[in-house]
């Protein structure tokens, strides 16, 4: 079932109200650069008994992130503009502990092992249940007031784990920036480190050099850099991964590159 039906369709679908006397309303922000999808889900969380705003790209998602403090976000992984849903989550989750929840088409393994790495608390596969979706959403909501309460003082700190993104023998570093293959650490610098990083998140995915002028270098400089300056940036990334997983950055004649995981 395609995304549109699955809109049409969960106007249909029975949501069971909010219980009577609940003293606020929470407010859920929904990212999705699909007109219909997000509006359909406004409408069934607020029949669920909560409040809901809409955002149709990142730039408006973090200003409504910022003006409305929301209880949970809803954040597709494929939106319009230099930043995906996935970069998207990540700037949220420095400034935001609210539950984020990712809607995507991608529903390769790889997809959601980095949607959790990067901060996302749960993955949804599109076609989805509409009323699974708003399960989901008041389950999420349930635990965070079930988290607000004060641990007890003999609870013990555990260190939040570093996000990485790990393809086979290669494991790329998000918080420290560091690349390693096979133990061996990789000396990539900022834009090399961005380039692998942005492919190995989407691995499997062909993208043009314009997109990954602008994924990588952002809308204000990627006018100042032709798409020779990413063939540039893939070789030197190969040459540093060395002769058998610089493999894994592939060029996709007259297309662009993209990732694939290193042969074994």
């Amino acid at each position: 079932m395609t995304t549109a039906m699955t809109a049409a369709v969960a106007l249909q679908e029975t949501v069971v109200a909010a219980s009577p006397g609940t003293a606020r309303r929470p407010l859920v922000l929904v990212v999705d650069d699909e007109h219909a999808l997000r509006e359909t889900i406004a409408y069934n969380l607020r029949r669920a008994g909560m409040d809901a705003c809409v955002a149709a790209d990142g730039t408006d998602a973090l200003e409504l992130a910022r003006a409305q403090k929301p209880s949970l976000i809803l954040l597709d992984v494929l939106l319009p503009g230099g930043r995906d849903g996935f970069e998207l989550c990540r700037l949220l989750r420095r400034d935001y502990t609210c539950p984020i929840i990712l809607v995507s088409a991608l529903g390769d393994e790889i997809d959601r092992v980095v949607g959790l790495e990067v901060g996302a608390d749960d993955y949804v596969v599109k076609p989805f249940s509409m009323m699974e979706l708003v399960a989901r959403v008041r389950a999420r909501l349930r635990r965070l007031e079930l988290c607000a309460a004060p641990p007890p003082k003999t609870a013990l700190a555990v260190p939040a784990a570093r996000p990485r993104v790990v393809v086979g023998e290669i494991t790329i570093d998000t918080g420290r920036r560091d690349v390693e293959v096979r133990g061996k650490s990789v000396h990539l610098k900022r834009r090399e480190f961005d380039l692998l990083l942005y492919l190995a998140r989407h691995a499997g995915m062909i993208f043009s050099r314009d997109r990954l002028l602008t994924a990588v270098w952002g809308e204000a400089l990627s006018g100042k850099h032709d798409s020779r300056t990413v063939d540039v940036h893939v070789s030197r990334v190969r040459r540093k991964l060395g002769p058998h997983y610089g493999q894994c950055l592939v060029t996709e004649y007259r297309v662009g590159y993209q990732f694939r995981p290193p042969p074994a």
